[in-house]
């Protein structure tokens, strides 16, 4: 009889998606249930789908070539423009845009050197000076004390960072910072910004985490150009102004210079190739409203300038101009994933605010961030009181009215509850950029955080939720549906959580960023909904829909993937293009001749994207995926090779490597390379995963039970590691697998999870197998459950 296990391997797709052909996944740690749905559905989906919405209709489009408004443009400095802008000037330095990045010296330097010195989990650092120089003495990745050179100062405020430059072009930055705030609310002190982190760890200072030339460069310097060298690993990262000067935001200068030469003050176009105007140049009174509304919304490019930096993304090159053309095409925004945001678009990790604003209101009426901020201060430019108070009317939004909470104290400030602060780095706190509406309601139900109790925290969400019902009996927010409740489901592995991200994906009146990132999150859940969703996504005139598209359609076989995103190769954005392309290119073999030369443009722009992203592993693991789907194996193994000495805490790039060496039945390179990976990154559990995988194929039963046990304490909330570990545990321990099976199916809510756990039982007679039978009768079809009440007899 075969083993449990090794059904794993025997079972081959059924209509109904029941088995899975557990492979390693050459992106992500865990495998996907591919749906087969029938042609003449699919096919009648992508066709009829541009009738169902004309809103979401998008004319087909070719790649165009993103160019500057004028290629003689050229960069002129900041200190070209104090003459004419002398006020602009003055407001700019000392700010967070002057002192982004400086050379380490008297004037930029905040930090104590005299010989100060810190310890931290009971070592001592020091911070000193040599002549003119500043140093420090701290450890490196093995744990050994070295003086290194300050070379660069990194902000200001609330901290700053300290960086030291190396022989191969990389600067790094330490981990401890200079506390700038004053004495009384606890700065003026050296502090450990990650005093919790291993050398294994992305983020330890001499890692990849820290590195500035990849991380941080692009944002902290004017006409940055990395200048990363693969061939040997070296940097030669270059800038025209160490810090952000005026040209990092208006553009390069030399024709606005030409322009003012002619004294042609009558010419509207003054030699720049952006408008960072506003939006909205007049808001109204409208009746029955409480805030103005915008006369009109005309294009501006100032949210797509200040996007550069103040958003959470990927670079995807150096030469696309995301002003003139769009964002996608020079970066990668991040959507509103769990690891970066709470399911209702709250702020979690660091999310540089352009994420949250996309969701925003504000950014619906047209309003921009210098309606707020004064852009060269980088502070608000008027008092925080009344900076609401441009657009509200301030007497609809009285303690009496409103804020419910005594005038003049935090909780009757705007901000307290539309724009809740989370201090990252210690010190540093932030505001959330969405103006959500406090809604405790949510939080009773998926534990969402809410302002009230972040507040009150003596009280509970009930509490809050009652007390916001008091105050606001009429409120159209309060127990409204909310995307945040198919974000949570769809988190949690339940079943119907993929017709509630169909609907949020096609709804015109959530956000453009919440309906890609529900489209995004289709991936776990294939379904006739999931495909009417994509087919309308792919036509869409917003690039983010697009873009989400290509990555919920991640569970359909190839046919019927390429019939879903196909458009997407010739789209107008480089993001779009390069992504579909390089989803589709894993399934290289199976493609025709024609298919493939389709595929060939786009697939260009996705191989260049990793090549400029090569100084880190996930680069140089892409081009190892692309290469290995083409049966390009030396080049496939270069890469992975590669990946690893770049970066070698980054688990995929020894899970794939490890991939190549069993197709190519190199057992021993398998096990050693992922014994080899598990050494450099500890924390990840993909690697006993995939290790328990390869002794099962060894039959090396106790090695698969312990690597895959590991890889479950790891990862406790990987549904796939618990229904493995409990497939290969049965024959040594019954009661053990079906406590695993049992896990698998409660964080996943997937029925072939249910249907494992019920045929075990049935195998072994258990009592609670009838049990089982009738609760998988609600989720699974029919001819599942026959066969297991079949066995019973």
């Amino acid at each position: 009889m075969m083993s449990a296990i090794n059904r794993i391997y025997s079972l081959q797709q059924s209509k109904h998606s029941w088995a899975v052909l557990l492979r390693l996944n050459q992106s992500k740690s865990q495998s996907s249930t591919r749906q087969t749905l029938s042609p003449l559905f699919l096919g009648l989906v992508i066709l009829f789908s541009t009738f169902t919405i004309h809103a979401e209709d998008q004319p087909q489009s070719q790649p165009t070539v993103n160019t500057q408004a004028s290629s003689s443009l050229t960069y002129v400095g900041t200190d070209v423009c104090i003459d004419c802008h002398e006020n602009e000037y003055k407001e700019w330095q000392g700010s967070d845009h002057d002192m982004a990045m400086r050379h380490a010296d008297t004037e930029s330097v905040l930090g104590n050197f005299n010989n100060a010195e810190l310890v931290s989990n009971g070592k001592t650092n020091r911070f000193f000076k040599k002549g003119t120089d500043y140093w420090a003495n701290i450890a490196d990745a093995e744990g050994k004390f070295n003086d290194y050179k300050i070379s660069y100062t990194f902000g200001f405020k609330p901290l700053q960072q300290y960086m030291v430059e190396f022989e191969d072009g990389r600067i790094q930055l330490i981990p401890f910072a200079w506390d700038s705030r004053p004495k009384a609310d606890g700065g003026q002190r050296w502090f450990n910004l990650y005093p919790d982190m291993k050398k294994t760890d992305e983020f330890f200072w001499t890692n990849t985490g820290q590195n500035w030339n990849f991380m941080c460069a692009d944002c902290h310097s004017t006409n940055l150009k990395k200048n990363y060298d693969k061939a040997t690993d070296t940097y030669n990262t270059s800038w025209f102004e160490i810090n952000v000067g005026c040209e990092a935001c208006h553009g390069a200068a030399s024709e606005h210079m030409a322009w003012t030469e002619k004294q042609n003050t009558t010419t509207l176009h003054t030699g720049f190739d952006r408008d960072l105007g506003l939006a909205v140049k007049e808001w109204v009174y409208q009746e029955g409203k409480t805030t103005l509304q915008p006369k009109s919304i005309t294009p501006t490019d100032q949210i797509k300038v200040c996007a550069q930096c103040h958003s959470r993304r990927m670079q995807l090159n150096e030469d696309a101009n995301h002003v003139k053309d769009k964002f996608l095409d020079r970066y990668m925004l991040s959507m509103i994933t769990p690891e970066l945001y709470e399911d209702d678009g709250q702020i979690f990790d660091e999310d540089y605010v352009l994420g949250s604003f996309l969701q925003s209101k504000m950014h619906d009426k047209g309003v921009v961030c210098s309606n707020c901020h004064n852009p060269h201060t980088t502070e608000l430019k008027i008092p925080k009181e009344a900076v609401c108070n441009q657009c509200h009317i301030a007497s609809e939004y009285t303690a009496e009215k409103h804020t419910f909470h005594e005038a003049g104290t935090d909780g009757a400030q705007c901000t307290s509850c539309h724009m809740p602060q989370t201090t990252y780095m210690q010190v540093d706190p932030r505001r959330d950029h969405s103006w959500q509406v406090p809604r405790p309601d949510l939080s009773k139900n998926i534990g969402t955080p809410n302002v009230c109790t972040s507040c009150h925290e003596d009280k509970d969400t009930g509490w809050a939720d009652k007390q916001v019902g008091k105050w606001f009996p009429n409120s159209p927010y309060r127990n409204k549906a909310h995307f945040a409740n198919a974000f949570y489901a769809a988190d949690l592995g339940y079943q119907n959580a993929g017709d509630s991200l169909s609907y949020i994906a096609q709804d015109i009146k959530q956000s453009d960023i919440i309906r890609a990132s529900a489209l995004q999150r289709l991936e776990r859940y294939p379904s006739r909904n999931s495909v009417v969703a994509l087919a309308r996504a792919v036509k869409n005139d917003n690039e983010m829909i697009r873009l989400g598209a290509v990555q919920g359609s991640a569970p359909y076989p190839f046919s019927q993937r390429w019939q879903i995103i196909e458009k997407l190769l010739t789209d107008s954005v480089l993001a779009v293009r390069a992504e579909a392309a390089g989803a589709l290119a894993s399934s290289w073999q199976e493609m025709t001749p024609v298919q493939r030369e389709k595929l060939t443009a786009p697939l260009q722009d996705y191989i260049d994207i990793q090549n400029f992203n090569a100084d880190r592993g996930f680069g140089r693991t892409n081009l190892g995926n692309i290469y290995l789907a083409q049966g390009l194996y030396e080049q496939a193994e270069k890469e992975y090779l590669g990946a690893i000495s770049v970066e070698p805490n980054f688990a995929n790039s020894y899970a794939n490597l490890a991939d190549l060496y069993r197709g190519q039945g190199r057992d021993k390179d398998t096990i050693t390379t992922l014994q080899q990976g598990m050494k450099a990154q500890p924390n990840s559990a993909l690697l006993p995963y995939s290790a328990g995988l390869a002794m099962f194929r060894q039959k090396n039963q106790s090695e698969t039970i312990r690597y895959l046990q590991l890889a479950t304490e790891i990862d406790a909330n990987n549904p796939q590691y618990w229904y493995v570990y409990g497939l290969a545990v049965e024959s040594n321990n019954v009661s053990e697998a079906g406590k695993s099976l049992e896990k698998a199916y409660n964080l996943s809510g997937n029925p072939q999870h249910l249907f494992a756990l019920c045929d075990l039982q049935v195998r072994n007679k258990s009592p609670s197998a009838s049990v089982c039978i009738s609760q998988l009768e609600k989720i699974a079809p029919q001819e599942a459950v026959k066969q297991l009440k079949a066995k019973m007899k």
